[in-house]
């Protein structure tokens, strides 16, 4: 499990770097609500020592970021 911990903990701080840097695209700005969302609740679940839940968030916080990117709907 600590190793489960310590992906998250890098996954999670990768993730907040990212969203330091990406900016939405006007009228987009709604989707960037879901991303900081998820990091939260990465940390949230982190902190409750719910691993699990605290990796699929951070997850889902990736892959918004990814196919909002590929989207064209947010830019770094």
């Amino acid at each position: 499990m600590e190793n489960l911990k310590d992906e998250i903990e890098k996954w999670t701080h990768r993730a907040k770097e990212k969203r330091k840097r990406i900016k939405a695209v006007e009228g987009e700005e709604r989707f960037l609500v879901n991303i900081d969302a998820y990091i939260s609740d990465s940390e949230h679940f982190l902190r409750k020592k719910d691993l699990i839940r605290s990796f699929e968030a951070v997850i889902w916080a990736w892959a918004w970021i990814e196919i909002l990117q590929e989207l064209g709907k947010i830019s770094e």
